[in-house]
C-alpha cells in the first residue's frame, strides 16, 4: 500500500508555538522578531497587546474579557490562546486570588523599541563601506532571485542542466520532497510534486521551515538565524548591507541564503550583500492569502507561473503552450514527450507514463489537479474543463496498481490437527493480530507485532497438553 503524503505548510505562529519556551524568550530579545510576530497577530490580539504595552501592572482576566462583546467570546478565546501559546503574555495571580494577564516583559520592551525607536541598528548598511561599483538595481535582484530559486525547482524535476550543492540536495531529501536510493540520483516524491504546485512564496516558506528544523543538527544557533531572517524582512529592497560583525554561523547561513536566492552577494568573500524580494516577503504573511502583490510579479516575470497554457484532447494528447523549462519538465513527469516547437510542446498521456508517475508517489488526483489548474482559457469555456475520458482513465490506471494491498505478516502452517489450528487461531483473534486464515488448509498469518505473543502461547500450549 502506498503512503499518500499531504503537504502541510505551517504559518509563522504555528511554527513559533512549537519552539521551546527558552528559545522563544531568547527570540524576543530582538526588536525585529517582536515586530514580525506582532505584525502577524490577529487584529483583536494586536489590540490587546497595544492596550497593555505601557502597563506595568497585570490586568484582571475578567477586565480583559470585557473588552469584547458577548457574541465575540470565541474571538476572545482564540486571542487568549494565541498570546499564551506564543508566550506574549503570562497569567499572574492578583490579590484576592484573582488571575490576571501581563505582557512578557522582554517582548514588551523590545516591541516598544521597534515601534518607538532606540536600541542598536538591526543591520549595518553598506554605506559604511562606500559606494558599490557593482551595485544591483531592483529589477536585476528580482531576476537573480528567481533564477536561483528556479535552479532548485529544476533539480527537483530532474532537469539535467540543474546542479545544486550536496547540502541542498540532502535538505530536499530530509524534507521529503525528493527520495534517494543507494547509488541513484534523487527523484521527486508525491510531497515534492505538491510542493511544485504551490506559489513561489509558499514554496520558499515551506522550504525555510525544513531548513530551520535541521539548523541545530548543523551546529547553528536557531535563535541567531531566525532573528537574522526577521531582520531581512524589514530590509529595503535595492539597498546593500554589510557583513561586518557577523558570526561564522551567520556567514555560513548567508551562503545558504545566497544559494536559495534570498540574498545577492557578488562573491563568497564580498563584504556586502543585497536582500532580494524573496527575503523581504518571506516572513511577511507566509500564507498565500496575505502575500504582497510583489511576489506574484516575481513569478510572472520568469514564466514559472504560466496560468492557462495546457490543452488536453480526448486522444490523450497534451499541448502545452509555454516556453518555461520548468513547466515542460512538470508535464514530462506524467506524460511522454512527442514533439517540441518554439512555443508549444506536444505530449501523450499513456498507461506507462501515468503508472511511472504513480510509482514515484504522484497521485492521479494530483495529475488531474495540475491539468485542470493550468487549463488553457479555451478549455475553461467547456464543462467539465477536462474530458471525462482522460480523468477517468488516469484514475483507472492508478487503480490498476492498487488492486493488491501488501501487509507484512508471519505464516503459521503444518498444524497436526484441526483442533490445534483453531486454538491458535482463536488466540490470535483474541489478541487482534490475525491477518488472514484458511481453515480448509490450516494456514493463518499474524502480524509481526503479535507473533512473539502467539508463539509464547503455542509453546505453553504444547508443554501443557
Amino acid at each position: 500500500m502506498r503512503l499518500r503524503v499531504q503537504l502541510q505548510c505551517k504559518n509563522l505562529h504555528e511554527y513559533l508555538r512549537e519552539l521551546s519556551p527558552e528559545i522563544l524568550d531568547r527570540l524576543y530579545n530582538h526588536p525585529a522578531t517582536c515586530l514580525a510576530v506582532y505584525r502577524e497577530l490577529p487584529c483583536l490580539a494586536k489590540n490587546y497587546v497595544m492596550r497593555m504595552l505601557f502597563l506595568d501592572q497585570p490586568l484582571p482576566q475578567a477586565a480583559v474579557a470585557l473588552w469584547v462583546k458577548l457574541d465575540s467570546q470565541k474571538d476572545h478565546d482564540e486571542c487568549v490562546s494565541v498570546l499564551a501559546g506564543l508566550r506574549l503574555w503570562h497569567s499572574q495571580q492578583l490579590q484576592g486570588g484573582l488571575q490576571g494577564y501581563i505582557l512578557n516583559p522582554v517582548f514588551k520592551e523590545n516591541l516598544r523599541i521597534a515601534l518607538l525607536g532606540g536600541g542598536r541598528a538591526w543591520a549595518d548598511e553598506g554605506s559604511t563601506l562606500g559606494p558599490d561599483r557593482h551595485a544591483r538595481d531592483i529589477e536585476s535582484l528580482d531576476r537573480y532571485a528567481m533564477e536561483r530559486w528556479e535552479v532548485i525547482l529544476h533539480f527537483m524535476v530532474g532537469s539535467p542542466c540543474a546542479a545544486v550543492s550536496q547540502d541542498l540536495a540532502q535538505l530536499l531529501v530530509q524534507a521529503g520532497l525528493m527520495k534517494s536510493e543507494a547509488g541513484e540520483a534523487p527523484y521527486i516524491t508525491s510531497a515534492g510534486f505538491q510542493f511544485l504546485l504551490l506559489d513561489t512564496a509558499s514554496q520558499l516558506w515551506y522550504f525555510t521551515l525544513q531548513y530551520l528544523k535541521s539548523a541545530q543538527s548543523r551546529g547553528m544557533d536557531l535563535v541567531e538565524i531566525l532573528s537574522f531572517l526577521f531582520q531581512l524582512s524589514f530590509s529595503t529592497l535595492g539597498r546593500d548591507y554589510s557583513v561586518e560583525g557577523m558570526s561564522e554561523s551567520l556567514l555560513t547561513f548567508l551562503q545558504h541564503l545566497r544559494e536559495f536566492g534570498l540574498v545577492f552577494q557578488r562573491k563568497r568573500k564580498s563584504r556586502r550583500y543585497y536582500p532580494t524580494r524573496l527575503a523581504i516577503t518571506l516572513a511577511a504573511g507566509v500564507t498565500t492569502s496575505s502575500l504582497p502583490s510583489s511576489s506574484s510579479n516575481l513569478t510572472s516575470t520568469t514564466g514559472t507561473g504560466d496560468a492557462g497554457f495546457i490543452v488536453v484532447e480526448t486522444n490523450y494528447r497534451i499541448y502545452a503552450y509555454t516556453n518555461s523549462e520548468l513547466q515542460i519538465a512538470l508535464v514530462a513527469l506524467f506524460s511522454e514527450m512527442l514533439y517540441r516547437f518554439p512555443n508549444v510542446v506536444v505530449a501523450q498521456v499513456t498507461r506507462e507514463s501515468v503508472q511511472q508517475a504513480i510509482a514515484n508517489g504522484i497521485t492521479a488526483q494530483q495529475i488531474i489537479h495540475f491539468l485542470r489548474t493550468r487549463a488553457h482559457p479555451v478549455m475553461l469555456k467547456q464543462t467539465p474543463v477536462l474530458p471525462p475520458t482522460i480523468t477517468d482513465q488516469i484514475r483507472l490506471w492508478e487503480l490498476e496498481r492498487d488492486r493488491l494491498q501488501f501487509t507484512e505478516g508471519v505464516l503459521y502452517n503444518q498444524f497436526l490437527s484441526q483442533a490445534d489450528f483453531e486454538v491458535l487461531r482463536d488466540r490470535a483473534q483474541g489478541l487482534g493480530c490475525l491477518v488472514w486464515q484458511d481453515v480448509a488448509h490450516r494456514v493463518m498469518v499474524v502480524t509481526p507485532q503479535g507473533h512473539s505473543e502467539v508463539k509464547r502461547f503455542w509453546k505453553r500450549q504444547k508443554s501443557n497438553p
